[in-house]
């Protein structure tokens, strides 16, 4: 019955089409409602538009020791893909479960609140916190506002687990992600006359080598036994658009370009680097057109999550798993950011990050399972005082 009513809740949620470009509202109010029904209180955190909200609720005695389960409510697009069943129309199938996030991510929120009615019903001495976040696909954006307000409201948690997946296994470890975008403004002339003009477009060009020079870089001073794979932190540029002819100087030039950053290193050494060396070409763009500029804005930015000394989070995952050690994964989770706002965190979901964002994803029954027992234990645990 506890599987059957786990995957009830699974299919619930991913019929809810909540990828980022589309409000997650309707899947929040169900939450919400869904809540109240045995009289816990949701807050609802809104992005500035109101079109999105993440969702908190203390379950229990409002006192330190919590234990958060954090999810993201926002999946990828699955146009364009092809899928042989309909995506937001949960399929069984020979031990597996095919749908748009039942791997990336709804399953574990799913079944958290599945396990609502044993949570009420246990003796806790300790809460348990469900939280689900609005835009985790598109660079963590919406779990800090929802994270500041948890931080404000309830007493200390002792720690948080996001429910990425990883197989039900411990990661305590993982690269952060930052998008940014990069555009120059020069001066159009007739390209016959290059002397005259400055070109947004090889400016950019020599911007772009700069940062293939910081990858080379961080290759040069990698970490072979780090568990990542690459051991190193990854520049890279993935868009680039500009210019007008072939015979016009470029005035107009912008391109993305994302860092993945290991725990260790510092992202801010990057973009110091960066900007020194947008300075001095600044300088001399503006010798032949004072109009011309490089301006950088920042489109994402979560920490990586690193690894927690005799950390709470770790610790409560050993005891509930009987795992002995964490591992590394290169992917962004809002792991970090929890972790930045001094809550011990570690990352452990059912599913695998290999079948997220694909056509026909999947979820093996077996992780519904896995995920069930390893929040019924949960739910023990936070009965003991």
């Amino acid at each position: 019955m506890t599987q059957k009513k786990a995957i009830e809740f699974i299919s619930k949620l991913v019929s809810f089409d909540t990828n980022s470009a589309k409000s997650n509202l309707e899947l929040i109010n169900y939450v919400k409602d869904y809540l109240a029904g045995f009289d816990i209180e949701s807050t609802l955190v809104y992005n500035d538009d109101k079109t999105k909200a993440n969702l908190f609720a203390v379950i229990g005695p409002k006192v330190e020791g919590g234990i958060i389960l954090s999810g993201h409510t926002d999946c990828v697009p699955v146009e364009g893909q092809p899928w042989d069943t309909d995506p937001f129309t949960v399929v069984e199938k020979d031990g597996y479960l095919y749908g748009r996030g039942v791997a990336d991510m709804k399953s574990f929120s799913a079944i958290n609140l599945s396990l609502v009615p044993e949570m009420v019903k246990a003796d806790l001495k300790k809460p348990i916190i469900l939280a689900l976040s609005y835009d985790e696909e598109i660079g963590c954006v919406g779990a800090p506002f929802m994270i500041e307000e948890i931080v404000k409201q309830v007493p200390k948690p002792a720690a948080a687990i996001v429910g990425e997946p990883t197989l039900m296994k411990m990661v305590n470890a993982h690269k952060g992600i930052n998008v940014f975008k990069t555009t120059v403004t020069g001066q159009e002339a007739h390209s016959s006359k290059i002397h005259l003009g400055v070109s947004a477009v090889m400016t950019a060009a020599k911007l772009v080598c700069f940062l293939e020079g910081q990858l080379n870089f961080y290759k040069e001073h990698s970490f072979p036994d780090s568990g990542f794979e690459p051991p190193y932190t990854t520049v890279h540029v993935g868009m680039i658009e500009g210019g007008t002819a072939p015979n016009i100087v470029s005035r107009d030039c912008s391109f993305y370009w994302d860092v993945r950053d290991m725990p260790w290193d510092k992202i801010s050494d990057i973009k110091d680097r960066f900007d020194a060396y947008c300075a001095e070409l600044l300088k001399e763009m503006r010798k032949v057109a004072p109009g011309c500029d490089i301006v950088t804005e920042v489109i994402a930015a979560a920490p990586p999550l690193a690894p927690e000394e005799e950390g709470a989070a770790e610790a409560i995952c050993r005891h509930l798993t009987g795992q002995n050690t964490g591992s590394v994964v290169p992917y962004g989770t809002e792991g970090g950011q929890f972790q930045e706002a001094g809550v011990s965190t570690i990352v452990c979901g059912p599913g695998s990050i290999d079948q997220a964002h694909k056509a026909n994803e999947f979820l093996k029954v077996s992780e519904v399972d896995k995920a069930v027992d390893f929040i019924t234990k949960l739910i023990v645990l936070q009965t003991k005082s």
